[in-house]
């Protein structure tokens, strides 16, 4: 699958969870699906080598801003979930 493709893809797997409707049990339960974590952990590994592009580079960027605001938006569901 190319980069773009799956970029497209990490961003439709989460309007569809969020259009599906959510909790904030599901919110917390939420993970990207295995061909979306095997690009992020293919481009930190080529960061990390020094043989990232510039445009795999915003690719990157993108993840981790996507990453950013689910663990914020996970922090918040934990709120929301009764204990006990």
């Amino acid at each position: 699958m190319s980069a773009p493709t799956v970029m497209t893809r990490a961003y439709e797997e989460i309007i569809d969870f969020l259009a599906a409707g959510t909790t904030p049990e599901s919110l917390t339960n939420f993970q990207p699906s295995e061909v979306v974590k095997e690009r992020v952990a293919e481009l930190i590994v080529r960061e990390k080598t020094g043989n990232l592009a510039d445009d795999e580079k915003a690719e990157l960027d993108q993840y981790l801003m996507l990453e950013h605001l689910l663990r914020l938006a996970k922090a918040r569901a934990y709120q929301y979930i009764p204990v006990g």
